[in-house]
């Protein structure tokens, strides 16, 4: 049981494999190592952990899997999610990532070797986890609900000038139990809310974030969010990259 929040669809002409594994879905978040020429990722950052796709309900195992193999290094997480993802496990992310102090922003990762490569053979190459040959895109650089959360466990916290950030609602969702009733529902969004609140506060970011997320789910509308907010809302700690 848990919060999810809709996101964009990632431009791709199919569905990547799922990641392995009874009750995966397809376009599960993976990440990856990736390096490319001084600067790619931040000033003197040459080195990076790409973190792309859909955050499942299994997703922070991943993340633990490859910190535990940096023997130490803080690269800085790349964040690109997209999709339907649970915004419970993006709270989880951003505490493991405070917890071992990793930096974070959002940008999709290009890999040299996918080009001409299929969406399936691009993700084989990139399941191991890497290093792989690579640059951060910033030019459709896009940070959604499920994203802030997440990047909000970065110790520093930045974002590419021009990053579109896009709040949606969230809404409760049941992987195993689809029907829920809706005294249930309300109940949980109330607590789930107060949860993400407390996680914010700890993270350093003003919880009122959440107050446009809720209004966002009563509405059915998003929010674009500018830059100017950004930094208000202490989203980021580091206004452009």
């Amino acid at each position: 049981m848990g919060l999810f929040a809709s996101g964009f669809a990632a431009a791709q002409t199919a569905q990547r494999p799922p990641v392995g594994g009874f009750g995966q879905l397809p376009d599960a978040m993976i990440f990856y190592v990736a390096h490319g020429s001084s600067g790619s990722c931040g000033p003197g950052c040459s080195e990076w952990i790409a973190a792309e796709g859909v955050i499942q309900w299994d997703t922070h195992k991943r993340l633990i899997a490859i910190l535990d193999r940096q023997a130490g290094r803080k690269l800085p997480v790349v964040i690109h999610a997209w999709g339907e993802s649970n915004l419970n496990v993006a709270t989880s992310l951003g505490r493991i990532l405070r917890d071992r102090g990793f930096d974070t922003t959002a940008g999709s990762t290009k890999v040299e070797t996918c080009k001409g490569k299929t969406e399936a053979e691009c993700f084989a190459l990139k399941r191991p986890g890497g290093p792989l040959d690579a640059k951060v895109d910033v030019l459709d650089a896009r940070c959604e609900t499920a994203c802030v959360l997440m990047l909000a466990g970065g110790v520093h916290r930045s974002l590419p000038a021009g990053t579109q950030m896009v709040l949606s609602g969230m809404s409760i969702r049941n992987r195993l139990a689809p029907n829920v009733s809706d005294e249930r529902r309300e109940g949980l969004t109330a607590r789930f809310g107060e949860l993400f609140r407390i996680y914010l506060r700890e993270m350093g970011v003003e919880p009122g974030l959440l107050d446009i997320v809720d209004r966002n789910a009563e509405s059915g509308r998003t929010t674009d969010l500018p830059a100017s907010e950004w930094s208000r809302l202490r989203i980021v700690t580091v206004t452009s990259l």
